[in-house]
């Protein structure tokens, strides 16, 4: 992961459309440069009659059931951002309106690759603030049956995640990364959301994949992968888990840690997350200029 100096939004309008994953609806947005110190903003373009904009912050976090939704104050929801959130944390992004027109982002192909690929050609824009990073000071760890995650000191984000399922066709995988925006691209943001086929008929009875398909995600019966192109990666499945940690992560905004989990989720990913930052003793803003300071201190 590469440190930045300061703060970065778009350098102008980008714009996706497409069918929501779970919801089936086809909606579109916005996402448009904001000043400094605005942070991540969701605004719901179709509610006019109540507060619609949502600021990003590990408390606004309200269901963790196969995606992650986010709501405000007023009941205002958008669910499935973490895909668009690990694209907008490779590309280091820290200020941002995302405009939606409708509770749930588009699902596109099911990673995070449209949205990065967009980013990048529209481009980013330096802003002049100094970039605040969360600097881990000592371990936490948390767990939920049989999932375990924690985060501890370092000097870069380092994601360490490790799955083991049931099926043969995905078993247990473990993959490490410092995703800087090169490694995300080419080693994590095309890894696709994924489903068994055994668990669609409960999700669909349930309100949830409506829009899902062999378009937008990998579907695993067994020891078979269904999509008739295969996988992207052998283990595209724990990569996948990594890039919905990354995006699960910048809730809080840039962080300094090595995070590692067993058996992760959505909600493993939240309440680590709520844990550090609700636990004050074990983090603090940093800069670029303090880092600097502090190794420069460290060498003398």
């Amino acid at each position: 992961m590469i440190l930045v100096q300061r703060q970065s939004t778009l350098h102008a309008v980008a714009v996706f459309a497409g069918v929501e994953l779970h919801g089936g609806n086809h909606t579109r947005i916005a996402l448009r440069p904001a000043p400094i110190n605005t942070g991540i903003c969701f605004v719901r373009t179709d509610i006019k009659d109540r507060d619609n904009k949502i600021y990003l912050h590990p408390s606004v976090v309200t269901g963790v059931t196969n995606c992650s939704t986010i709501c405000n104050g007023d009941d205002v929801c958008v669910s499935t951002v973490e895909h668009l959130l690990a694209a907008l944390a490779a590309a280091g992004i820290d200020n941002l309106y995302i405009d939606v027109d409708g509770l749930e982002l588009p699902a596109l192909d099911g990673s995070s690759e449209p949205f990065l690929k967009l980013i990048e050609k529209t481009g980013l824009k330096k802003q002049n603030a100094p970039r605040q990073y969360i600097k881990v000071l000592r371990p936490i760890t948390v767990t939920r049956g049989e999932s375990r995650g924690t985060i501890e000191p370092a000097d870069r984000l380092i994601l360490d995640v490790t799955i083991d399922f049931d099926d043969k066709a995905i078993g247990r995988q473990s993959f490490v990364i410092e995703p800087d925006v090169r490694a995300f691209r080419e080693r994590l943001a095309s890894a696709r959301t994924f489903a068994r086929k055994h668990e669609i008929a409960a999700l669909r009875a349930a309100g949830l994949s409506k829009g899902g398909s062999l378009d937008n995600a990998v579907v695993v019966d067994g020891d078979r992968v269904l999509n008739p192109g295969g996988l992207r990666f052998a283990d595209e499945f724990v990569r996948h888990k990594a890039l919905d940690l990354m995006g699960d992560l910048y809730m809080a905004g840039p962080i300094l840690g090595k995070v590692t989990t067993f058996k992760g989720g959505h909600g493993l990913n939240h309440d680590l997350l709520l844990a550090l930052i609700t636990d004050k003793t074990a983090w603090r803003y940093t800069s670029i200029h303090e880092i600097i300071q502090d190794e420069a201190r460290i060498r003398a």
